[in-house]
C-alpha cells in the first residue's frame, strides 16, 4: 500500500495517511470476522436502541436511574459507531489507509463519548448512593430538572479538553511509519509513531487519564463503598437481596469498562495483541452485554418489556 506523506523543511515528514493493519495479521479469518463484528454491531444496535424506547415509553421507568440508563445506551450506540463501521470497512475491502483528518476526526469523537460514559457511570453511582443512603432526600435532589442539567454536564465537560488533546497528539512528529497497528486510531498506538522527546506529552496525556478515568472511578468506589455499609446494616434480607441486586448490574459495567480502559491507558509495557483485546472489551463487549447486564437482572425492566410485547401482540392480532 502507498506510503504517503509530505515534506516540509527541516527535512521532516507530515503524514498525510495512516494505515490501520487492525487484522491483518489473520488473513484467513478476514471473512469470518467480518460476520462476528456485524453481528455485534447489530447486537449493539437493537438491544441498546430497545432499552432506549422501552424506557422512554414505559411509565414505570420513569425514573432518574433509567434516564441516565437510556442517556447511557445512547452513548454506547455512538461511540461503536465511530468504530465498527470502519473496521467492517477495513475487513471487507481490505483497504485499510485512513486519512490524517479521518483518523483525527475517529480519535475525538471516540474520547468524547468515552469520557461522556465514564461520567454518566459516576452519576449513575450517585444516583444508587443517594436511592440507597439518603431515601429521604432523593426526590428533592434527584429531581428532573438536576438530572437533565448533570447529564448535559456529562455530554459537554470533556469536549474542550479532548479537542485540545486530539490536536496535541496530531501536532507531533510522525517519524517511523504511517502503520498504526491497531483496530481504529487511539492514543497509545499513535504515540508509538511519534519522534523526539514527547515525555511532556505524556504528562498531559496521564492527566487526562487522572481526569477521566481516575477520578471518577473513585467516586464510583466511594458511592459503593458508603452503599455497602449502608446495604448491610438492613434488617431484612429480602431488602439486602433487594439492594445488591440493583446494584450488582451497575458494578458489572464499571468493572469492564473502567478496568479494560485503565489497563489499555495506564500500563507501562505494551503489546499489539493485547492492547487490540482490551481495546475490544471497552469498546465492542461492554456495550453489546450492557443491555442484557441491565435488563435481565431488573424485574421492572422485564415487567415493562413483556408488557410492551403483549401490546404488540394484541395490536397485530386485532
Amino acid at each position: 500500500m502507498e506510503y504517503r506523506e509530505k515534506k516540509t523543511e527541516g527535512n521532516l515528514t507530515v503524514m498525510m495517511e495512516f494505515i490501520l493493519l487492525g487484522f491483518s495479521d489473520l488473513p484467513d479469518h478476514q471473512v469470518f470476522l467480518f460476520g462476528i463484528f456485524l453481528f455485534i454491531y447489530i447486537s449493539i444496535l437493537l438491544g441498546n436502541g430497545l432499552v432506549i424506547v422501552i424506557t422512554k415509553i414505559e411509565p414505570i421507568l420513569q425514573t432518574p436511574m433509567y434516564f441516565f440508563l437510556r442517556n447511557l445506551s445512547f452513548v454506547e450506540i455512538c461511540y461503536t459507531s465511530v468504530i465498527l463501521p470502519r473496521i467492517l470497512v477495513n475487513l471487507w475491502t481490505q483497504k485499510r489507509n485512513l486519512s490524517l483528518l479521518a483518523c483525527a476526526a475517529q480519535l475525538c469523537f471516540f474520547l468524547i463519548l468515552a469520557v461522556t460514559e465514564s461520567y454518566l457511570l459516576t452519576l449513575m453511582a450517585y444516583d444508587r448512593y443517594m436511592a440507597i443512603c439518603k431515601p429521604l432526600y432523593y426526590p428533592v435532589i434527584m429531581n428532573p430538572k438536576f438530572c437533565f442539567q448533570m447529564v448535559i454536564v456529562c455530554w459537554t465537560s470533556g469536549i474542550p479538553i479532548i479537542i485540545g488533546q486530539t490536536y496535541q497528539v496530531f501536532s507531533l512528529p510522525f517519524c517511523y511509519s504511517n502503520k498504526v497497528n491497531h483496530i481504529f486510531c487511539e492514543i497509545p498506538p499513535l504515540m508509538k509513531l511519534t519522534c523526539g522527546d514527547i515525555s511532556g506529552d505524556e504528562y498531559f496525556i496521564y492527566a487526562d487519564c487522572v481526569l477521566f478515568v481516575l477520578i471518577p472511578l473513585l467516586l464510583i468506589i466511594f458511592s459503593y463503598t458508603r452503599i455497602l455499609t449502608i446495604i448491610l446494616k438492613f434488617p431484612s434480607s429480602t431488602g439486602r437481596s433487594k439492594a445488591f441486586s440493583t446494584c450488582s448490574s451497575h458494578l458489572m459495567v464499571v468493572i469492564l469498562f473502567y478496568g479494560s480502559a485503565s489497563i489499555a491507558y495506564l500500563k507501562t509495557k505494551s503489546n499489539n495483541r493485547t492492547d487490540k483485546i482490551f481495546s475490544l472489551i471497552y469498546t465492542v463487549v461492554t456495550p453489546m452485554f450492557n443491555p442484557l447486564t441491565y435488563s435481565l437482572r431488573n424485574k421492572e425492566f422485564i415487567t415493562a418489556m413483556k408488557k410492551i410485547f403483549s401490546k404488540c401482540v394484541i395490536s397485530r392480532s386485532k
